[in-house]
């Protein structure tokens, strides 16, 4: 369990049964029997992958959005706009994952009939880690992008302000005999919750991660938090994060920037926005010779000369990959902060853990 920092103290649990855990805890916030599986199913998606950043650590967040701040648990999304190919949605103040879920889904369907779709949502809030959206095109054989906007905290490539969000961005094309390409970045050095995790340690940061309140670089963790994460690739991740920010965002009317909200206060429930495109390569070529050209791609990577300290070399989705492999044999490790978490939700919406496991179940 030490490979993956932060876990020496973790659980192993099935996906399985871990998302039937959580289900039951977002049932009791009010959702839906369905909507509660689609949520925690999502939230162990991250985990299963690795990315536990965005998996069942969030409970305790997601319950206080449900409970108190102002997520409807029977939001419902729906079409608002139906041009054929080009689609706007509203989530209904619904949990990011069940309007998202519904947009991407969407935009593989009309993708297939048209050949190329985009779906923009609105109403939407935190919808999770991003590759799982994307993901939802690979099984059809068509390439799936998701985008999303995020609280600002960035500035502009030489600026101050905080108004800039990293606004994630995730691509996944099939592959045929390789692994799917599958690229989920956001355009900031670091996350907002790594640097807490420093702070919290008392801990420097790594010195090209952030800079503090007046834009000079800093490796103290609280004075990060108060001042600006640092662009990936200086004014080219800037650039970057606007464009999808914009294109996630636009289509839709959802909310951009500061009109999202801030760090401090948190966003405006139902101001997200989410934009999906799917894309079917079959009417351009034939969809096993675009297949074949993307495991070309992955072997040339996998094939080249590593450097001398270089373990292995990876294309986007390649070590998710095979960390899914690994805690799909193994369970997943959940570590001892976000089973006390888990726990804790789960108290104080007094859900019967009597059947969960020893690890989850309440005493």
């Amino acid at each position: 369990m030490a490979r993956y920092p932060g876990q020496e103290d973790a659980a192993r649990l099935s996906a399985a049964v871990l998302e039937g855990c959580v289900a039951e805890i977002f049932r009791a916030c009010g959702m839906s029997a369905e909507d509660a599986s689609v949520l925690a199913r999502s939230l162990v998606a991250a985990d299963r992958r690795g990315i536990h950043s965005h998996g069942v650590l969030r409970v305790p967040e997601y319950v206080e959005k449900l409970r108190t701040g102002g997520v409807d648990p029977r939001g419902r999304p729906v079409i608002v706009t139906d041009a054929g190919s080009l689609v706007v949605c509203d989530g209904g103040n619904s949990m990011g994952q069940i309007g998202a879920h519904f947009a991407m889904a969407l935009a593989v369907e009309r993708g297939r009939r048209h050949g190329i779709a985009l779906v923009a949502l609105r109403g939407s809030n935190h919808c999770g880690a991003m590759d799982q959206y994307a993901m939802m095109a690979v099984p059809r054989g068509m390439v799936g992008i998701a985008a999303s906007n995020a609280l600002p905290t960035m500035a502009p490539w030489g600026g101050l302000d905080k108004i800039v969000g990293m606004n994630p961005l995730a691509v996944a094309l099939p592959a045929g005999e390789e692994t799917p390409v599958v690229l989920d970045i956001a355009f900031g050095a670091t996350a907002h919750g790594k640097m807490r995790v420093y702070a919290r340690n008392n801990q420097p940061i790594p010195a090209d991660w952030a800079f503090d309140v007046e834009g000079k670089p800093t490796t103290d963790a609280a004075a990060a938090l108060d001042g600006l994460i640092r662009p990936a690739g200086g004014h080219k991740g800037i650039g970057l994060a606007m464009a999808w920010g914009l294109l996630a965002t636009a289509f839709s009317g959802a909310a951009y920037g500061t009109d999202l909200g801030n760090m401090r206060d948190g966003p405006r429930a139902g101001a997200d926005g989410q934009v999906f495109i799917a894309i079917d390569p079959a009417p351009l070529l034939d969809p096993a010779v675009f297949r074949a050209r993307v495991d070309r791609a992955v072997r040339e990577v996998r094939e080249s000369r590593p450097a001398a300290a270089a373990a292995a070399i990876y294309t986007p989705g390649m070590l998710e990959a095979e960390i899914e492999r690994e805690y799909g044999a193994d369970g997943i490790p959940i570590a001892g902060e976000t089973i006390a978490g888990i726990r804790e939700a789960a108290g104080s919406l007094d859900v019967a853990t009597e059947g969960w496991p020893e690890a989850l179940r309440l005493g």
